[in-house]
């Protein structure tokens, strides 16, 4: 955690000072909402409601906040725990939206298919193994780091990454080149 961090968490505790916990937001939200983007399956209102409700427990809880992680590890804590608990409170039939046109303009226009194909894709796994492999591919997270954020054994967050990734090879398997000699 950066001591700029500590400065205005400190100063959000000792003087509810709103303009530093509105700065910490600033800091966090683009990257936290376009994870969420990416889990939702580009379901913008989706994973911005999500992560207003993030920015929201946190400030409720941020006394509880020890600073033996990184702010934005705990901030991805809450928000894997916000899209967890929405993922379960689906119904089993209700699909995530599939917002084809939202996310364009996020991309490279090369990327732009592949791009929604692996939000998509990670939009159909188990909460788990979207958000490990979310962390780990996409915003490039060490095991520890993501077993930190997800609150999980180490063991449980490889085993998350390996099913995931398998699952993904199958929903993505349109993207596969054929080598030929």
């Amino acid at each position: 955690m950066t001591n700029d961090d500590r400065t205005l968490i400190a100063r959000v505790l000792t003087a509810n000072d709103q303009r530093a916990y509105r700065e910490l937001v600033n800091r966090y939200q683009s990257q936290l909402r376009y994870s969420l983007r990416q889990l939702t399956g580009w379901d913008e209102a989706l994973a911005d409601d999500l992560a207003q409700e993030t920015f929201i427990k946190a400030f409720a809880n941020l006394s509880s906040f020890r600073g033996d992680a990184n702010f934005y590890t705990w901030l991805y804590r809450i928000a894997y725990r916000q899209f967890a608990s929405y993922y379960r409170s689906r119904k089993p039939t209700e699909p995530l939206s599939e917002n084809e046109d939202d996310h364009e303009g996020h991309t490279p226009a090369g990327e732009t298919d592949l791009h929604r194909d692996i939000s998509r894709a990670l939009a159909q796994l188990p909460p788990e193994q979207a958000m490990a492999l979310h962390l780990h591919l996409q915003r490039e997270h060490t095991h520890q780091e993501i077993s930190q954020i997800m609150d999980s054994p180490l063991g449980t967050v490889k085993s998350h990454i390996q099913r995931g990734r398998e699952k993904l090879k199958v929903l993505l398997s349109a993207w596969q080149t054929t080598v030929t000699p």
